[in-house]
């Protein structure tokens, strides 16, 4: 965990003691067609659902602004469009400044983030910067002792002796050596370890982490909750593990690759869809830590004081057919622009509301950092995430470390190389959502019912005007830096970036 500076900087004495928290939870690649709250028919989302219609808003028609993780986090920290702030690889970095966590701690905020989702906590793409702390992957046998992925993230590779002397100061030297020799294993040996060695680390961790931090703060504070459970690899614990079982597990654990391979045609799509069973296990486990974090802050009397917003980066897909990508079908995230994908879950809780509502129109999740600053003003935006214009998406094509890991299965990349963009509209007479999507010198146009329903109505230049149209005003910013790039992520993160199938 890091702290800040040395360790702790003072608050700016200006924060006004009645400045309202800010918790943004994102639940990973939880798209909206498998929540409960959504219509799903399995029940993966109980609590999510129960607090929706008794306490909180749900918006009906949510969309990310990417399908890939470093995209959306860019869009929903910052308030801009893909296009806008061009973040799409760790080649890039985010303005630091730009973030609306950055904005919060220079204006007194205690601030962190807490979650194994590297592109926040610990690859150099500017998201992690607006935090004082952060607290990122965890899995290690023992969390509360040195951590060694942290160690390296501050202190370099290679300081191995640096290492032994704080595990041995630590008020868990054995758990700490050990913490160090599982890492080792983990990273040179993975072949060796047993199956039951859990890929990632569970929510529960980093929800007890943040209730603690919360706990700490004497001032407002601003934090963002990154539950992973329900990005590949999905291993619900037993209790929520409903819909899977063993030998969903059996046939996960089998895959080599999560996405190219079924591209590729290595692999059945009929195994992609049934491992979709153990994704619904995973989202019940996020739900019931959901649950537990938010009755917490309750029983503490935060929550009202508390701007709450639980949504996702972005969706997955189990083998759905791409709408314009001839033959080509969805499999986990990505480059797909596939409402699979964009749709997702949000849910919202003003300080304060009294009763439940729920928006229908389209909704962005570019528009949290001015929600965040609407209710900082004593605002009380009630339909905050409906954007003025139109809702814009972004679905980005491989770049070239991705091209490399997907050419080992797929001949012709060029399905997966182009950028594609969505237009989302209101249509007020049939009260459903239009989709304008154009990829390469293709253009459909999808009509939007629900999470659960939707279908090709039409193409041609009708939906390729639009998006031509939507996208006019769209220009990329001065936002973007240089980032580290791949070669200069630590072996450990690379590890993890790979198996999460990002590089």
């Amino acid at each position: 965990m890091h702290e800040g500076s040395s360790e702790r900087r003072e608050r700016d004495s200006s924060a006004a003691s009645d400045d309202p928290n800010v918790l943004l939870v994102v639940l990973d690649s939880v798209r909206a067609r498998n929540c409960s709250a959504y219509g799903h028919h399995e029940g993966t989302t109980p609590f999510l659902e129960s607090f929706a219609r008794e306490r909180a808003t749900l918006y009906e028609q949510a969309r990310a602004p990417g399908a890939r993780s470093v995209t959306s986090h860019a869009s929903l920290f910052s308030g801009f469009h893909v296009e806008e702030h061009g973040v799409v690889s760790a080649a890039h970095k985010l303005d630091p400044s730009v973030s609306v966590f950055s904005t919060l701690r220079e204006e007194g905020y205690a601030t962190g983030v807490f979650s194994e989702n590297d592109w926040i906590t610990a690859v150099d793409v500017g998201l992690k910067d607006g935090f004082d702390t952060v607290v990122g992957a965890r899995n290690v046998p023992f969390p509360d002792a040195v951590n060694p992925h942290e160690f390296v993230s501050n202190q370099g590779r290679g300081q191995y002796v640096t290492f032994l002397k704080e595990a041995l100061a630590d008020d868990h030297p054995v758990q700490s050596l050990a913490n160090g020799a599982a890492t080792k294993l983990q990273s040179d040996y993975k072949r060796f370890l047993p199956s039951s060695v859990r890929a990632s680390t569970p929510a529960g961790v980093y929800v007890d982490s943040f209730l603690g931090w919360s706990e700490r703060q004497s001032g407002p504070w601003g934090a963002c909750v990154n539950l992973m459970d329900a990005h590949i690899p999905y291993e619900p614990a037993p209790e929520h593990d409903h819909w899977g079982g063993k030998r969903a597990r059996e046939l996960q654990s089998s895959f080599e690759d999560q996405k190219w391979a079924f591209n590729g045609g290595q692999r059945p799509w009929w195994q992609k869809k049934a491992v979709e069973s153990l994704y619904d296990g995973a989202i019940r486990h996020c739900d019931a830590e959901l649950e537990r974090l938010v009755s917490e802050l309750d029983r503490r009397g935060d929550l009202d004081d508390t701007l709450l917003v639980v949504t996702s980066d972005h969706g997955e897909g189990f083998g759905e057919p791409s709408r314009v990508r001839p033959g080509v079908r969805v499999a986990e995230h990505g480059v797909a622009p596939h409402e699979a994908v964009l749709h997702v879950p949000l849910v919202v809780r003003l300080p304060g509301q009294d009763g439940a509502t729920r928006v229908e129109r389209p909704a962005s999740l570019t528009e949290f950092p001015r929600v965040v600053q609407a209710v900082r003003d004593s605002e009380h935006p009630t339909e905050g995430f409906r954007p003025d214009g139109p809702v814009l998406s972004t679905a980005v094509g491989l770049d070239e470390p991705l091209q490399e890991r997907a050419s080992a299965y797929v001949g012709d990349l060029s399905p997966w190389t182009a950028d594609s963009r969505a237009v989302f509209d209101w249509d007020e007479g049939q009260g459903v959502v239009e989709k304008s999507l154009v990829n390469r010198d293709r253009a459909v146009t999808v009509t939007c019912r629900d999470a659960q329903t939707q279908y090709v109505d039409g193409g041609g230049d009708r939906p390729r005007e639009r998006v031509a149209e939507a996208f006019a005003a769209v220009e990329q910013l001065d936002v973007r830096r240089s980032g580290g790039g791949v070669e200069d992520i630590d072996d450990a993160t690379y590890d993890r970036l790979e198996d999460l199938g990002y590089v």
